[in-house]
């Protein structure tokens, strides 16, 4: 019986594990779902909303409207539009529900250091898609229309600008993660400040080469990727330097 019991207690801690994994989970795509549901009924008006960077730069008298190439595309890029946006304002939630699967089997120090870290990788991200909406958008469409001849009518199609729309907003969110990047890169002993000081030069020209590859081929999205990200990799030096970094193994 005894010798049973070590057995057993090891698969008991595994199912009541995995029914947490499973409440967590439950939980998480329940909070997404009720609020896409809230946000169903308003599709229309948040599509336009995404689409007014665009409408807004578009020469005067030219047709303030999309053309949907597809006969489809117009019911479902409204309802992917809900979908992405739930899943933006949920992610508070989603990472809660993840925060309260790892927590308890984290020291409390280790604690103390994830908290701020992943507040701050939300706002962060938050940041990123705001800037992209309010600033980095109407100034790529604005460089668009200028340099579009008077024959060609933008137009495009409802599905093919969501596309292009989530993927500014996903490379500037993502971007704007280099602070905690650099963070937990300093945490884990990887680099050191002083390491991550030395290598600035270095870090510009790949922020300007990462910039050239996900943004679109045009110098004004590049630049206000690129600038940006200088400055959040100063940030991310200034809060590496507070840190007691963890020592390296070959530091023995």
């Amino acid at each position: 019986m005894n010798r049973e019991a070590p057995g057993q207690d090891a698969e008991s801690s595994l199912m009541e594990h995995l029914l947490e994994l499973r409440t967590r989970l439950v939980r998480g795509l329940a909070g997404t779902g009720l609020i896409l549901l809230a946000l169903l009924p308003f599709v229309r008006q948040l599509y336009d909303h995404l689409a007014r960077p665009l409408i807004s730069q578009l020469p005067a008298g030219q047709a303030t409207q999309m053309i949907a190439s597809d006969p489809t595309s117009g019911f479902f890029a409204p309802i992917k539009l809900a979908f992405f946006l739930a899943l933006f304002l949920s992610s508070p939630w989603l990472l809660f529900q993840a925060w309260s699967f790892v927590a308890p089997g984290l020291y409390r120090h280790e604690k103390r250091l994830a908290m701020p870290l992943l507040v701050s990788a939300i706002v962060l991200f938050y940041a990123g898609c705001a800037f992209a909406y309010f600033l980095v958008l109407p100034s790529v469409f604005h460089a668009l229309t200028v340099f579009t001849p008077d024959i060609v009518t933008l137009a495009p199609d409802p599905a093919k600008y969501l596309d292009f729309v989530m993927v500014i907003f996903l490379a500037f969110g993502v971007s704007f993660e280099l602070p905690v990047a650099l963070v937990i890169m300093v945490l884990l002993g990887w680099v050191t400040p002083q390491q991550l000081r030395e290598g600035r030069g270095y870090a510009i020209v790949g922020v300007f080469v990462v910039a050239a590859l996900i943004t679109p081929p045009d110098v004004v999205s590049q630049l206000m990727l690129a600038i940006p990200m200088c400055l959040l990799y100063e940030l991310g030096i200034v809060a590496a330097g507070w840190l007691k970094p963890r020592p390296r193994p070959d530091s023995a």
